[in-house]
Protein backbone atom coordinates (compact mmCIF):
# COMPACT_ATOMS: atom_id res chain seq x y z
CA UNK A 1 0.00 0.00 0.00
CA UNK A 2 1.79 3.10 -1.10
CA UNK A 3 1.26 6.39 0.43
CA UNK A 4 -0.08 8.14 -3.40
CA UNK A 5 -3.22 5.50 -3.54
CA UNK A 6 -3.91 6.31 0.20
CA UNK A 7 -4.11 9.83 -0.25
CA UNK A 8 -6.01 9.57 -3.73
CA UNK A 9 -8.58 7.19 -1.96
CA UNK A 10 -9.24 9.59 0.67
CA UNK A 11 -7.94 13.09 2.12
CA UNK A 12 -10.75 14.22 4.48
CA UNK A 13 -10.47 16.90 6.67
CA UNK A 14 -9.03 16.82 10.46
CA UNK A 15 -10.98 15.21 12.72
CA UNK A 16 -13.56 14.01 10.28
CA UNK A 17 -16.19 11.36 12.51
CA UNK A 18 -15.83 9.01 9.19
CA UNK A 19 -12.46 8.51 8.73
CA UNK A 20 -12.14 5.03 10.07
CA UNK A 21 -14.95 4.22 7.78
CA UNK A 22 -13.23 6.29 4.50
CA UNK A 23 -10.21 3.58 5.15
CA UNK A 24 -11.44 0.36 5.90
CA UNK A 25 -8.68 -1.24 5.36
CA UNK A 26 -6.25 0.31 7.62
CA UNK A 27 -5.39 -0.83 11.25
CA UNK A 28 -7.47 0.54 13.56
CA UNK A 29 -5.11 1.89 15.91
CA UNK A 30 -5.62 0.57 19.76
CA UNK A 31 -3.37 1.84 22.71
CA UNK A 32 -1.16 -0.45 24.85
CA UNK A 33 -0.07 2.45 27.25
CA UNK A 34 -0.29 1.88 30.47
CA UNK A 35 -2.17 4.84 32.32
CA UNK A 36 0.77 5.98 34.30
CA UNK A 37 2.64 6.01 30.32
CA UNK A 38 -0.98 7.87 29.31
CA UNK A 39 -0.38 10.70 31.85
CA UNK A 40 3.39 11.00 30.97
CA UNK A 41 2.64 11.45 27.26
CA UNK A 42 0.33 13.62 27.94
CA UNK A 43 2.38 15.72 30.23
CA UNK A 44 5.87 15.55 28.25
CA UNK A 45 4.66 15.16 24.76
CA UNK A 46 1.37 17.28 24.91
CA UNK A 47 -0.53 13.92 24.08
CA UNK A 48 -4.01 14.41 24.68
CA UNK A 49 -6.15 10.24 24.08
CA UNK A 50 -9.14 12.56 23.22
CA UNK A 51 -7.37 14.26 20.51
CA UNK A 52 -4.82 11.61 19.38
CA UNK A 53 -6.54 10.14 16.13
CA UNK A 54 -7.82 14.05 15.37
CA UNK A 55 -4.03 14.94 15.33
CA UNK A 56 -3.20 11.67 13.37
CA UNK A 57 -5.64 12.59 10.66
CA UNK A 58 -4.15 15.91 10.43
CA UNK A 59 -1.35 14.97 10.11
CA UNK A 60 -2.10 12.11 7.49
CA UNK A 61 -4.15 15.34 5.51
CA UNK A 62 -0.89 17.61 5.21
CA UNK A 63 1.11 14.82 3.71
CA UNK A 64 -1.63 14.52 0.83
CA UNK A 65 -1.87 17.67 0.42
CA UNK A 66 1.85 18.73 0.50
CA UNK A 67 3.76 15.22 -0.39
CA UNK A 68 1.42 13.12 -2.17
CA UNK A 69 4.10 11.31 -3.85
CA UNK A 70 6.11 10.56 -0.39
CA UNK A 71 5.05 7.01 -0.75
CA UNK A 72 4.66 6.56 3.28
CA UNK A 73 2.57 4.24 5.21
CA UNK A 74 0.04 6.38 6.81
CA UNK A 75 -1.98 3.68 8.99
CA UNK A 76 -2.70 5.79 12.69
CA UNK A 77 0.33 3.97 14.53
CA UNK A 78 2.86 4.64 12.40
CA UNK A 79 1.93 8.39 12.16
CA UNK A 80 2.05 9.00 15.46
CA UNK A 81 5.74 7.62 16.19
CA UNK A 82 6.39 11.20 14.47
CA UNK A 83 4.07 13.40 16.50
CA UNK A 84 4.73 12.14 19.80
CA UNK A 85 8.72 12.11 18.53
CA UNK A 86 7.81 16.07 18.20
CA UNK A 87 5.48 16.71 21.01
CA UNK A 88 2.37 16.86 18.82
CA UNK A 89 3.86 19.99 16.04
CA UNK A 90 1.95 18.90 12.98
CA UNK A 91 4.63 21.22 11.13
CA UNK A 92 7.71 19.51 12.74
CA UNK A 93 6.38 15.88 12.57
CA UNK A 94 5.36 16.15 9.02
CA UNK A 95 8.90 17.35 8.62
CA UNK A 96 10.66 14.63 10.38
CA UNK A 97 8.52 12.44 7.96
CA UNK A 98 9.83 13.62 5.05
CA UNK A 99 13.61 13.58 6.45
CA UNK A 100 13.25 9.98 7.25
CA UNK A 101 12.46 8.90 4.02
CA UNK A 102 15.30 11.59 2.76
CA UNK A 103 17.63 9.94 4.92
CA UNK A 104 16.08 6.23 3.08
CA UNK A 105 16.82 7.51 -0.22
CA UNK A 106 19.80 9.56 -0.43
CA UNK A 107 22.15 6.71 1.46
CA UNK A 108 21.36 3.35 -0.48
CA UNK A 109 24.34 1.95 0.90
CA UNK A 110 22.50 1.53 4.19
CA UNK A 111 19.23 1.39 3.20
CA UNK A 112 19.19 -0.87 0.20
CA UNK A 113 18.03 -4.76 1.37
CA UNK A 114 17.84 -3.68 5.16
CA UNK A 115 16.46 -6.90 6.89
CA UNK A 116 18.28 -8.34 9.99
CA UNK A 117 19.36 -11.74 8.02
CA UNK A 118 21.73 -9.14 6.17
CA UNK A 119 23.33 -8.04 9.33
CA UNK A 120 23.27 -11.23 10.53
CA UNK A 121 27.30 -10.57 11.07
CA UNK A 122 27.29 -7.72 12.92
CA UNK A 123 25.32 -9.28 15.23
CA UNK A 124 27.06 -11.58 16.23
CA UNK A 125 29.89 -9.79 16.30
CA UNK A 126 28.55 -7.77 19.75
CA UNK A 127 28.64 -4.93 18.01
CA UNK A 128 25.15 -3.24 19.04
CA UNK A 129 22.96 -5.31 21.48
CA UNK A 130 20.23 -4.08 23.77
CA UNK A 131 20.19 -4.52 27.50
CA UNK A 132 17.38 -7.45 28.43
CA UNK A 133 16.51 -4.14 31.52
CA UNK A 134 14.78 -0.89 31.08
CA UNK A 135 16.27 1.68 33.65
CA UNK A 136 13.89 3.07 35.95
CA UNK A 137 12.23 5.65 33.66
CA UNK A 138 11.15 2.89 31.81
CA UNK A 139 13.78 3.64 28.95
CA UNK A 140 15.66 0.44 26.78
CA UNK A 141 19.82 0.87 26.89
CA UNK A 142 21.36 0.24 23.54
CA UNK A 143 24.98 -0.80 23.84
CA UNK A 144 27.22 -0.27 21.17
CA UNK A 145 31.16 -1.30 21.23
CA UNK A 146 33.55 -0.64 18.27
CA UNK A 147 35.82 -2.52 19.01
CA UNK A 148 34.01 -5.61 18.68
CA UNK A 149 33.75 -4.40 14.87
CA UNK A 150 36.64 -5.51 12.37
CA UNK A 151 36.86 -2.97 9.60
CA UNK A 152 38.46 -5.91 6.82
CA UNK A 153 35.06 -7.69 7.65
CA UNK A 154 32.75 -5.45 6.15
CA UNK A 155 32.21 -1.15 5.93
CA UNK A 156 31.17 0.81 8.69
CA UNK A 157 27.96 1.17 6.78
CA UNK A 158 27.34 -2.26 8.03
CA UNK A 159 27.88 -0.96 11.76
CA UNK A 160 24.96 1.66 11.17
CA UNK A 161 22.61 -0.52 9.27
CA UNK A 162 22.57 -2.81 12.38
CA UNK A 163 21.89 0.07 14.81
CA UNK A 164 19.24 1.38 12.23
CA UNK A 165 17.16 -1.83 12.30
CA UNK A 166 17.91 -1.93 16.01
CA UNK A 167 15.97 1.86 16.58
CA UNK A 168 13.26 0.41 14.00
CA UNK A 169 12.65 -2.94 16.22
CA UNK A 170 12.66 -0.51 19.86
CA UNK A 171 10.62 2.28 18.62
CA UNK A 172 7.78 -0.61 17.40
CA UNK A 173 7.20 0.01 21.29
CA UNK A 174 4.57 2.79 22.43
CA UNK A 175 6.34 2.56 25.64
CA UNK A 176 9.63 3.15 23.83
CA UNK A 177 7.90 6.37 21.99
CA UNK A 178 7.01 7.88 25.13
CA UNK A 179 10.32 6.98 27.36
CA UNK A 180 12.87 7.01 24.75
CA UNK A 181 16.09 5.26 24.58
CA UNK A 182 19.64 5.61 26.40
CA UNK A 183 23.00 5.23 24.51
CA UNK A 184 25.91 3.14 26.51
CA UNK A 185 28.96 3.22 23.96
CA UNK A 186 32.05 1.59 25.46
CA UNK A 187 35.03 3.15 23.33
CA UNK A 188 37.79 0.34 24.76
CA UNK A 189 39.91 -0.45 22.32
CA UNK A 190 39.66 1.99 19.06
CA UNK A 191 42.34 2.61 17.81
CA UNK A 192 43.34 5.60 15.13
CA UNK A 193 42.49 3.02 12.36
CA UNK A 194 39.30 2.62 13.40
CA UNK A 195 38.45 6.17 14.31
CA UNK A 196 39.96 7.18 10.37
CA UNK A 197 36.40 5.13 9.44
CA UNK A 198 34.30 7.59 10.86
CA UNK A 199 35.05 10.84 9.08
CA UNK A 200 32.44 14.28 8.73
CA UNK A 201 30.45 12.81 5.88
CA UNK A 202 29.41 9.66 7.76
CA UNK A 203 29.35 11.83 10.94
CA UNK A 204 27.27 14.18 9.30
CA UNK A 205 24.89 11.26 8.17
CA UNK A 206 24.68 9.10 11.05
CA UNK A 207 23.77 12.52 13.65
CA UNK A 208 21.32 13.76 10.65
CA UNK A 209 19.65 10.71 10.96
CA UNK A 210 19.74 10.58 14.43
CA UNK A 211 18.74 13.69 15.50
CA UNK A 212 15.91 14.92 12.77
CA UNK A 213 15.63 11.53 10.48
CA UNK A 214 14.47 9.38 12.91
CA UNK A 215 11.19 9.46 15.09
CA UNK A 216 13.14 8.35 18.77
CA UNK A 217 13.70 10.21 21.45
CA UNK A 218 17.22 9.98 22.93
CA UNK A 219 17.49 10.76 26.63
CA UNK A 220 21.26 10.26 27.31
CA UNK A 221 24.19 8.90 25.16
CA UNK A 222 27.23 7.07 27.88
CA UNK A 223 30.62 7.26 26.85
CA UNK A 224 32.33 4.71 28.71
CA UNK A 225 36.42 4.00 28.26
CA UNK A 226 37.21 6.41 25.77
CA UNK A 227 40.52 6.86 25.23
CA UNK A 228 42.25 10.17 24.05
CA UNK A 229 41.75 9.28 20.26
CA UNK A 230 37.41 9.76 21.34
CA UNK A 231 38.68 13.66 21.94
CA UNK A 232 39.23 13.70 18.14
CA UNK A 233 35.91 11.54 17.01
CA UNK A 234 33.97 14.00 19.37
CA UNK A 235 35.41 17.03 17.53
CA UNK A 236 33.78 15.58 14.18
CA UNK A 237 30.96 14.73 15.68
CA UNK A 238 29.88 17.86 18.18
CA UNK A 239 29.78 20.61 15.16
CA UNK A 240 26.63 18.81 14.28
CA UNK A 241 24.85 17.96 17.26
CA UNK A 242 22.50 20.46 18.41
CA UNK A 243 22.80 21.75 21.67
CA UNK A 244 20.12 19.92 23.23
CA UNK A 245 21.81 16.41 22.28
CA UNK A 246 25.02 17.47 23.11
CA UNK A 247 24.39 18.30 26.70
CA UNK A 248 22.87 14.65 26.91
CA UNK A 249 26.51 13.24 26.27
CA UNK A 250 28.27 11.98 29.63
CA UNK A 251 31.75 11.05 29.20
CA UNK A 252 32.75 8.28 32.14
CA UNK A 253 36.47 7.41 30.96
CA UNK A 254 37.00 4.45 33.03
CA UNK A 255 34.94 5.38 36.22
CA UNK A 256 32.61 2.90 37.16
CA UNK A 257 31.09 4.89 39.90
CA UNK A 258 30.19 7.73 37.27
CA UNK A 259 28.32 5.58 34.99
CA UNK A 260 26.42 4.23 37.62
CA UNK A 261 25.12 7.96 38.31
CA UNK A 262 23.26 7.49 35.30
CA UNK A 263 22.34 3.75 34.71
CA UNK A 264 21.70 1.88 38.15
CA UNK A 265 24.23 -1.47 38.68
CA UNK A 266 21.22 -3.50 38.77
CA UNK A 267 20.69 -3.42 35.36
CA UNK A 268 23.91 -3.33 33.76
CA UNK A 269 25.94 -6.61 33.08
CA UNK A 270 28.94 -7.72 35.12
CA UNK A 271 31.35 -5.91 32.64
CA UNK A 272 30.34 -2.67 33.33
CA UNK A 273 30.48 -3.10 37.67
CA UNK A 274 26.52 -4.39 37.50
CA UNK A 275 25.24 -7.09 39.20
CA UNK A 276 22.54 -8.07 36.19
CA UNK A 277 25.34 -11.70 34.69
CA UNK A 278 27.24 -11.20 31.88
CA UNK A 279 26.58 -9.73 28.97
CA UNK A 280 24.12 -11.81 26.30
CA UNK A 281 24.15 -10.50 23.03
CA UNK A 282 21.73 -13.64 22.06
CA UNK A 283 18.45 -12.55 22.88
CA UNK A 284 18.31 -9.26 21.31
CA UNK A 285 19.84 -10.88 18.21
CA UNK A 286 17.68 -14.21 18.35
CA UNK A 287 14.37 -11.47 18.48
CA UNK A 288 15.69 -9.45 15.52
CA UNK A 289 16.38 -12.19 13.23
CA UNK A 290 12.50 -13.04 14.04
CA UNK A 291 11.34 -9.87 13.11
CA UNK A 292 12.15 -10.22 9.69
CA UNK A 293 8.82 -10.90 8.06
CA UNK A 294 8.20 -7.93 10.03
CA UNK A 295 10.55 -5.62 8.57
CA UNK A 296 9.65 -7.12 4.86
CA UNK A 297 6.24 -6.46 5.48
CA UNK A 298 6.76 -2.61 6.91
CA UNK A 299 9.46 -1.61 4.60
CA UNK A 300 7.38 -3.02 1.62
CA UNK A 301 4.49 0.33 2.21
CA UNK A 302 7.88 2.40 2.46
CA UNK A 303 7.93 3.29 -1.52
CA UNK A 304 9.93 5.79 -3.26
CA UNK A 305 8.34 8.42 -4.58
CA UNK A 306 8.62 8.13 -8.64
CA UNK A 307 9.04 12.01 -9.06
CA UNK A 308 10.04 14.97 -7.56
CA UNK A 309 12.09 14.99 -4.56
CA UNK A 310 10.81 16.49 -1.10
CA UNK A 311 11.78 19.99 -0.47
CA UNK A 312 14.55 21.08 2.57
CA UNK A 313 16.28 17.93 2.13
CA UNK A 314 18.30 16.73 5.11
CA UNK A 315 21.27 15.92 2.74
CA UNK A 316 22.22 17.84 -0.01
CA UNK A 317 24.16 15.96 -1.67
CA UNK A 318 27.44 16.51 -4.21
CA UNK A 319 28.41 19.96 -1.95
CA UNK A 320 28.05 18.55 1.22
CA UNK A 321 30.08 15.46 0.63
CA UNK A 322 32.92 18.07 -0.82
CA UNK A 323 32.14 20.05 2.35
CA UNK A 324 33.08 17.23 4.86
CA UNK A 325 35.63 15.94 3.04
CA UNK A 326 37.37 19.06 2.99
CA UNK A 327 36.74 18.96 6.96
CA UNK A 328 38.18 15.41 7.42
CA UNK A 329 41.63 17.01 6.46
CA UNK A 330 41.27 19.29 8.93
CA UNK A 331 40.52 16.65 11.62
CA UNK A 332 43.13 13.81 10.79
CA UNK A 333 45.61 16.29 12.30
CA UNK A 334 43.34 16.75 15.52
CA UNK A 335 43.20 12.70 15.55
CA UNK A 336 46.66 12.05 15.35
CA UNK A 337 47.65 14.24 17.90
CA UNK A 338 45.63 13.06 20.25
CA UNK A 339 46.22 9.33 19.31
Amino acid sequence: MSGESDCTRTSPSAGSPSDNELLPDRPKYVCTLSPDLVTKAREELQEKPEWRLRDVQALRDMVCKDYPSLGTCLDDAFLLRFLRARKFDYDRALQLLVNYHTCRRTWPEVFSNLKPSAIKPVLESGFVTVLPHRDPQGRHIVCIRPDRWTPSNYPITENIRAIYLTLEKLIQSEETQVNGIVILADYKGVSLSKASHFGPFVAKKVIGILQDGFPIRIKAVNIINEPRIFKGIFAIIKPFLKEKIANRFFLHGCDLNSLHQNIPPVILPEEYGGTAGKLDISAWNELLLASEEDFLHDFSELMLPCDSSPHDLLVSGDADEKQCDDSLRGMKPQLYYCY
